[in-house]
C-alpha cells in the first residue's frame, strides 16, 4: 500500500509540472495573451500532449527510477522520452494542421518540451537534496556523527562518497578529499572539496577534526598506502580501504564492505594481471583433485578452481574438520557445482588408487604437505614420509591411471636447502622429474616464498602477539623472507600449469624480500600501537633449520622467462630414473629404521647433498 501510495503521489506531481510546463509554454509563446481559441481550448489540447508524453515516459521507464536516488546518468533517459514525445505531438500536428483545439501549434510544442524536460528533474534534484540534508544532520543521543576524509578524489572516490552520502545510519560523516592531483586541489566531488595533498593529512586531520580515513582509489599502490598509515598514525586516525577492485566494477560498494587495511596491502606486491582464458582452458568442464584441499594454499586452490567452472572437483584432505570447511564454503558459493569431498593420506596407496580409479580427474594439483620448517625439524621421518614418499605415490598412481596434468607445490626453502622441509621438498621435486621420463603424464612443479597470513606463519603469531600485549618474537634482526598474496600465488600457479608441457620446475618472481622485523612493526601499527612503545619486539634467535635469506633467483643466469612476467623457468639440470630409485630406497630404510631425530636430520640432509652432487655431476658429464 505504502508503495502504491507513494507511485501515485510521483504521477500526480509529474502530471502537475506537465500542465505548468504546458501552460507556460502559450504564456512565453504568446507574450502572456489569452490565444484566440481560448483556455478551453488549451485545456482540451493538454490531454492529448499528457497522453503521448506519459506513453513516452512509460516506454523509457522513466516512471521506475526512484526520485531518491536519481543521477546524472538518468538525464540522458529523460531527454529521449520528452524528444520522442514533441516528434510524436510534431507529427500530429502535421496531419491535422487545423484542429488547434486537439493538437498544439510547432511552437508551443518545442518550448512545452523544454519545460517539462527541465521541470520533472528539477522536482527529483529537488527531492533529492532534501532527502540528502535529512541524511547529514547532526547526530542525536544514539551517538555523534564520525567525521571522515577520503583519499583519493576519482571516480571511486566519488562513488564512496555518495554511498556514505546515502547511508545516515552508519553514522560516517564525509568532511572532504584529499588527493595529490594539482588540477583537482580546492575542487567539489558531491559537494565536497578536495582539502589539500596527502602529505597534509595530519594538518588537515587536525584542523576539520577528523575521526577516520577511508583510501578511496582503484588499484592503490603500495607506497601510497604506506604513506597513508604513516599519516593516520601521526593524526591518530583509524585508516580503512575500499574492497577488492572487482566490486566496483559492479558498483556493489557499500558501506559495510569498507574493510580495515591489512599487512597484505603494505607488504604484497602491486597485482598481477591475468590471462584467465589459459586457466579456463585448463580447468574448465574438466576433473580437477587437489591434495591437501584443507590447508591455506589448498582452500585458495579450491575457491579459483570452482570459479573456472570444473566438471568436478574432488577435495582429498587428511584433517577431517578443514575438509568439513573447504567444502561448506565451496558448496555455498558454487551450488550447480559437483564437489566431492574425501578424507585420506596421500601414503596409502590403495586409497589413492582407489581416488583415482574412481573419479579418473584430468588435473591433480599436489599441495598436501608437511612444510612448518621448525616442525620438520622435530619430525624428520614424518617430512620424508608425507613430503617425498607420499609425493611419489601419488605420481606413481597417477601415471597408472592415465591423468594429464600433475603439478607439484613446492618451495623457495629446496633451493639449496639446509632445513628437513627444504631437503624433503626438494627430493619430491626429484621424484616428479623422474616421472614426467615416462612421458605418460606431464608433470611440473611451482616453487614460491611465503604467502601472506598462512596458518602457521608469522602474520598469525605476530597477530596473537599483540592481542596479548606482547611481546611480539622475531628470531633476527635482519631474517628476510619473500612475500605474496595468497591469491596471487595460486592465480600464478595455475598459470604455471597452464603453460607446462612436462618437466619444469617454475619459479615465481617474488619481488623483494621483507625483513620480517618491519613485518612486525607494521602489524602493531595497524593495531593502533607503537613498535617498541606500546608492544616491544624482542629477538630470540634463529630456530633450527632456518636460514638467515631464502635464495629464490630469477636473474638470467638461474632461470628462463616464459611468456608470463611473473613466472620463469629454473634451470635445473634433469635426474636420471637409476639415481631417484636410489634415493627413493634410501627414504624408504629411513623410515623403516626411525632412527632419533637428530640422526634423521643428519641423513635428510645427506640425501638432499648427494641428490644435488650427483645431478651435477651428471649434468657435467653431459656438457663434456
Amino acid at each position: 500500500m505504502v508503495v502504491w501510495s507513494g507511485r501515485i503521489g510521483c504521477f500526480a506531481i509529474d502530471s502537475m509540472v506537465m500542465a505548468v510546463a504546458y501552460f507556460f509554454a502559450f504564456l512565453l509563446r504568446l507574450d502572456f495573451q489569452e490565444p484566440w481559441w481560448g483556455w478551453a481550448g488549451v485545456a482540451t489540447s493538454f490531454v492529448t500532449v499528457w497522453f503521448v508524453q506519459w506513453l513516452s515516459f512509460f516506454a523509457f521507464r522513466c516512471d521506475r527510477l526512484l526520485w531518491r536516488y536519481i543521477s546524472v546518468g538518468d538525464v540522458p533517459r529523460f531527454m529521449g522520452a520528452v524528444a520522442s514525445a514533441s516528434l510524436v505531438l510534431i507529427g500530429l500536428r502535421i496531419l491535422f494542421p487545423n484542429s488547434h483545439g486537439l493538437r498544439p501549434p510547432f511552437g508551443i510544442i518545442i518550448i512545452n518540451s523544454i519545460l517539462v524536460f527541465g521541470g520533472l528533474l528539477l522536482v527529483r534534484f529537488f527531492w533529492r537534496m532534501l532527502q540528502d540534508s535529512e541524511s547529514v544532520r547532526p547526530a542525536t543521543a544514539e551517538g555523534r556523527m564520525k567525521r571522515v576524509l577520503l583519499v583519493g578524489a576519482g571516480t571511486a572516490g566519488n562513488m564512496v562518497a555518495r554511498e556514505l552520502h546515502q547511508q545516515p545510519k552508519q553514522k560516517l560523516r564525509v568532511v572532504g578529499f584529499l588527493d595529490d592531483d594539482p588540477a583537482k586541489q580546492k575542487a567539489k566531488i558531491q559537494g565536497y572539496t578536495v582539502l589539500g595533498r596527502l602529505d597534509e593529512l595530519p594538518d588537515v586531520a587536525k584542523r576539520c577534526d577528523i575521526d577516520e580515513v577511508i583510501v578511496s582509489m582503484i588499484r592503490v599502490p603500495r607506497s601510497v598506502i604506506r604513506r597513508v598509515v604513516q599519516r593516520c598514525e601521526e593524526a591518530h586516525c583509524l585508516v580503512r580501504i575500499l574492497p577488492a577492485y572487482h566490486e566496483l566494477i559492479d558498483g556493489s560498494v557499500t558501506v559495510s564492505r569498507i574493510r580495515e587495511i591489512d599487512v597484505a596491502d603494505l607488504l604484497g606486491r602491486e597485482e598481477s594481471r591475468f590471462d584467465e582464458t589459459r586457466i579456463a582452458e585448463l580447468i574448465s568442464e574438466r576433473r580437477v583433485l587437489i591434495t591437501g584441499a584443507g590447508g591455506s594454499i589448498g582452500k585458495e586452490l579450491a575457491r579459483q578452481v570452482a570459479r573456472m567452472g570444473p566438471e568436478t572437483l574432488v577435495l582429498f584432505e587428511r584433517s577431517e574438520n578443514a575438509l568439513y570447511e573447504i567444502d561448506r564454503e565451496i558448496r555455498g558459493k558454487a551450488m550447480n557445482l559437483s564437489v566431492v569431498s574425501l578424507i585420506g593420506d596421500i601414503c596409502d596407496v590403495a586409497k589413492v588408487a582407489n581416488v583415482l580409479s574412481e573419479h579418473r580427474p584430468h588435473l591433480v594439483i599436489h599441495a598436501a604437505a608437511y612444510k612448518h620448517v621448525p616442525m620438520m625439524e622435530l619430525n624428520p621421518v614424518e617430512a620424508v614420509k608425507n613430503n617425498v614418499l607420499g609425493t611419489r605415490v601419488l605420481g606413481e598412481q597417477c601415471v597408472l591411471h592415465g591423468v594429464e596434468r600433475f603439478v607439484l607445490i613446492s618451495t623457495d626453502k629446496a633451493v639449496n636447502p639446509v632445513s628437513v622441509m627444504g631437503c624433503t621438498k626438494r627430493l619430491a621435486e626429484m621424484v616428479i622429474q623422474s616421472l614426467d621420463q615416462e612421458k605418460k603424464t606431464r608433470f611440473s612443479a611451482v616453487r614460491f616464498g611465503n604467502v601472506l597470513d598462512s596458518s602457521g606463519s608469522v602474520v598469525p603469531l605476530f597477530r596473537e602477539q599483540i592481542r596479548k600485549g606482547g611481546p611480539v618474537t622475531v628470531t633476527h634482526p635482519d631474517m628476510k623472507r619473500y612475500f605474496m598474496t595468497i591469491e596471487e600465488a595460486v592465480h600464478l600457479v595455475l598459470q604455471a600449469t597452464a603453460q607446462a608441457k612436462g618437466g619444469e620446475i617454475f619459479v615465481l618472481d617474488m619481488g623483494e624480500p621483507v625483513r620480517i622485523v618491519e613485518l612486525a612493526e607494521e602489524l602493531i601499527r595497524l593495531s593502533g600501537l607503537r613498535p617498541n612503545e606500546d608492544i616491544p619486539i624482542v629477538f630470540t634467535g634463529i630456530r633450527l633449520g632456518e636460514k638467515l635469506f631464502e635464495e629464490l633467483d630469477v636473474s638470467e643466469a638461474s632461470v628462463l622467462r616464459t611468456e608470463h612476467a611473473r613466472i620463469f623457468i629454473g634451470k635445473i639440470p634433469d635426474v636420471e630414473t637409476s639415481d631417484v630409485v636410489a634415493l627413493l630406497a634410501a627414504c624408504e630404510s629411513l623410515c623403516r629404521r626411525n632412527p632419533c631425530a637428530e640422526e634423521a636430520r643428519a641423513m635428510v640432509r645427506k640425501l638432499a647433498s648427494f641428490s644435488a652432487d650427483t645431478v651435477e655431476a651428471r649434468a657435467s658429464e653431459n656438457v663434456s
